[in-house]
Parts: C-alpha cells; sequence; structure tokens
C-alpha cells in the first residue's frame, strides 16, 4: 500500500485518542507535505496543552502530598452560602493519593456541563464522598455561618469512614475531633478541595432544579436562588416562598 493522502492522514488524526497521538506525530513527523505538518503541529500543541494541565493538577495535589501521612484525607467545602433562597450544601470528598482529575478546578471556574461531567469523575474515583444539605429555615434559625458548619459536619458524617484530616475551604469547623487545616481559596489550590466543591454545587444546583417546578415564576433553575434582579422582581410580585431565607430578605419585599 503506497502513501497515505493527506485527507487519510487527517481521518487519523481526528480518530486518535490523547494516548496515541505521540504514536501520531512519532509517525508522521518527518512527512514533509504542509498538511500532514499542519495535523502534526496540532497534534504537539493539544500534547502540550495536556501536560501543562497534568501540571496544573499535580500543583493541586501540594496539600495532598503535605499531608500524605495520614491514611485518609478529607476535602470540604460548601455552596450556598450567599443566595436569598435554597439550602446551603456541603461536600466532602477523600480521594485515592496521588489522584489525577483533568480540568478539575473550583467550581465556581468550571460550566455547568464541566461540573456535571466532573461530579461523575469524582464519584468514581473518591474512596468515599459524603453530602450535607441545610435547608433555608434552619438557616433561619441559627444563622447562615452556623448552618454551614453543620452541613460540613453531616457531610464528614456522611463519608461512611472517619477521615484523619480535614483541608476546609478557608474555614475551621466547630464541633468536629479530627485535625483541620483551613485554606484559603483552596477550592483552587487543592485537588480534595476542589472535588468536594465540584459535589456541593451540583447537587445544590440540582435541588434549585427541582424547587423551580415546585415553585414557578421565581427562576430558581436559572439564578439558583441568588439576588439577581430576576429573582428580586419576582419576589416584589409574588411575595417569598417557603425556601426563601427570611432573614436574607429584610427590606427586599417592603
Amino acid at each position: 500500500m503506497g502513501e497515505k493522502t493527506i485527507a487519510q492522514v487527517r481521518e487519523e488524526y481526528q480518530a486518535a485518542l490523547i494516548q496515541t497521538l505521540p504514536a501520531f506525530v512519532c509517525t508522521y513527523q518527518e512527512d514533509t507535505r504542509a498538511g500532514v505538518q499542519k495535523l502534526v503541529a496540532q497534534a504537539q500543541k493539544k500534547l502540550k496543552k495536556l501536560e501543562e494541565e497534568r501540571r496544573r493538577v499535580y500543583e493541586m495535589g501540594a496539600y495532598e502530598r503535605k499531608y500524605a501521612q495520614y491514611a485518609a484525607v478529607c476535602g470540604i467545602d460548601e455552596a450556598g452560602r450567599g443566595p436569598l433562597a435554597g439550602p446551603v450544601v456541603a461536600g466532602a470528598v477523600i480521594l485515592p493519593k496521588d489522584c489525577e482529575i483533568l480540568y478539575i478546578n473550583d467550581s465556581k471556574q468550571l460550566s455547568a456541563g464541566m461540573r456535571e461531567e466532573l461530579f461523575d469523575v469524582v464519584m468514581e474515583q473518591a474512596l468515599a464522598a459524603g453530602i450535607g444539605i441545610v435547608p433555608a429555615e434552619r438557616i433561619d434559625e441559627i444563622n447562615i455561618l452556623q448552618a454551614t458548619y453543620e452541613a460540613m459536619r453531616e457531610a464528614i458524617n456522611n463519608l461512611g469512614i472517619i477521615p484523619d484530616i480535614l483541608l476546609n475551604d478557608a474555614v475551621t469547623i466547630p464541633g468536629v475531633t479530627m485535625e483541620q487545616v483551613p485554606i484559603i481559596k483552596g477550592d483552587a489550590k487543592s485537588i480534595s478541595i476542589a472535588a468536594a466543591s465540584i459535589l456541593a454545587k451540583v447537587t445544590r444546583d440540582r435541588i434549585m432544579g427541582e424547587y423551580d417546578s415546585r415553585y414557578p415564576g421565581y427562576g430558581f433553575a436559572a439564578h439558583k436562588g441568588y439576588g439577581t434582579q430576576e429573582h428580586r422582581d419576582a419576589l416584589k410580585q409574588l411575595g417569598p416562598c417557603a425556601i426563601h431565607r427570611k432573614t436574607f430578605l429584610k427590606g427586599l419585599t417592603s
């Protein structure tokens, strides 16, 4: 069989998995045809981006490596401290040692679609994962900070195993006995906290989507309970519903 056409090489490139791109480059890097060299350059660019991403994710494991003497290192984060409606949700995740989850990041830096994809990856790879949910009425009863701590304790209890150390996004949780390491902007610096951030955010977004059907007119599926103009306008027109945080609404519904 003679030399492959550029169209055939292009089809091979398009069908290649990321793992097979090095072999593709090796096969065609000496091919002098401009069209083939363009495909080789594209493959090399993909491989370079992959290497950069692997390096970034490796750096996100710095805290996990620092505390590697602990058998179970648990990341903790929350979603929903600021909204006018809905629960505050916490996630707790214990990942395997040297876990690599490409494209993981602080959930706020990810698209909704990417968060959903990474949610599944985290749940598949995690040694243990727990969720804690504290509803609006409880937030009104004990305040949002205490409700956040309560959600975090619930998430830890729902892990199914007892972690040896907690890596927390910026807070120290009262009422837990294991060692804690508060990390400022931890959801962007620790792979475990980032994983917990994704679990909390996706879980809460799904809850708010369900509430959108139960309480139509507020737009909960779109704004997730945050104080957008659409939400504020709906509050003025409809008044608060059962999932609104009454202590957050002072001056908004009058």
